[in-house]
């Protein structure tokens, strides 16, 4: 919207999917984290991060991030090579 601040934080939707394709690499980080404690609270069970196919080294962050996760259940490739599918602990 005109007259807003590209940089200052904003709320988006928590779906069972997230896109990283639109985030800064330097971002991802802290973006995964809070998709995993958001989707936690909100008691989602199965979600999917789409990292993209590449080189692999935006899945391998993601999934590097998913090992240490407490709310992490499980994970394995998604339903395609530039996804991956997470079972969240209830």
């Amino acid at each position: 919207m005109e007259g807003e601040d590209p940089s200052e934080p904003f709320e988006v939707e928590i779906t069972d999917v997230l896109d990283l394709h639109s985030i800064p690499p330097r971002d991802v980080h802290a973006v995964v984290t809070e998709y995993l404690f958001q989707c936690h609270q909100k008691g989602f069970r199965f979600i999917r991060i789409i990292h993209g196919k590449g080189i692999g080294f935006q899945r391998q962050v993601v999934r590097d991030i998913l090992a240490k996760s407490e709310f992490v259940a499980a994970f394995e490739g998604g339903p395609d090579w530039g996804s991956t599918a997470i079972t969240l602990k209830s």
